[in-house]
């Protein structure tokens, strides 16, 4: 007579799903999880086990770790909008979510062949391409990698330190970029996602690649943004004004 082989939960992975239930039930957009040591005595279980909890929440998109503050249960994904001259502040800024923009990485680079191709160029011939990590309240929301003509932006490498790369072009070079095709893809977390946007391997994640012109039409920058699905999602506007 063959026995039958009953599988359990591991002990964290039980509390994650009773977690979840509240979550969904109990709590409202930015409230805070009670304390890892209230949850461990509430739960009768080491530290350990909670953090590893609460790891499952973090990475289904459902709370954020604060230093200092403590785990806050996120908002619905933000409704991003995508028109020609939307730009990534200025739309988390309408939203009431001030952001922030890291350069993590930038300088002179060979690019690859599509890209080289976008700008009418020899795939041998270096652009300037800028990384960049865009945060809105201490969590990591996208990471962009901008290329540019060079030529366009002289001085660029001693003038950008981070913050909104829209405003540096306005600013410093007179160019007000407009969207000319987008391209938006769905791909599988890499291990730079998952260190810089600190989601799992392969979560899921949405790459909105952009041509950006200038008033004559002519191509200056292509973006690629690189963003958590389970904290974005693009609302594509075709506004007159845009035509």
């Amino acid at each position: 007579m063959m026995s039958r082989q009953v599988l359990t939960l591991p002990r964290y992975r039980e509390l994650a799903e009773v977690l979840v239930r509240e979550v969904r039930a109990d709590y409202a957009p930015g409230d805070l999880l009670p304390t890892e040591a209230r949850l461990a005595k509430r739960f009768a279980v080491n530290r350990h086990t909670v953090r590893r909890a609460l790891d499952e929440l973090v990475a289904a998109g459902m709370v954020t770790r604060h230093q200092g503050r403590g785990t806050q249960v996120v908002d619905r994904r933000l409704d991003y909008t995508v028109s020609a001259g939307s730009k990534v502040t200025q739309n988390l800024a309408g939203l009431g979510l001030p952001s922030t923009t890291c350069c993590l990485e930038q300088g002179l680079v060979t690019p690859p062949e599509a890209i080289a191709q976008r700008f009418g160029r020899p795939a041998s011939e270096p652009l300037l391409r800028v990384d960049t990590v865009r945060t809105v309240d201490d969590a990591p929301l996208m990471r962009l990698r901008h290329w540019f003509d060079p030529a366009r932006v002289p001085g660029w490498l001693t003038r950008y330190r981070g913050g909104s790369t829209r405003a540096l072009l306005t600013q410093h070079y007179g160019l007000q970029l407009h969207r000319r095709r987008v391209r938006i893809d769905a791909v599988g977390a890499d291990r730079d996602d998952t260190r810089w946007l600190q989601c799992p391997l392969n979560a899921p994640l949405l790459v909105m690649t952009s041509d950006n012109t200038d008033a004559d039409g002519v191509l200056v920058e292509v973006s690629v943004g690189r963003a958590r699905a389970d904290r974005l999602s693009y609302h594509v506007d075709f506004d007159e004004d845009d035509t």
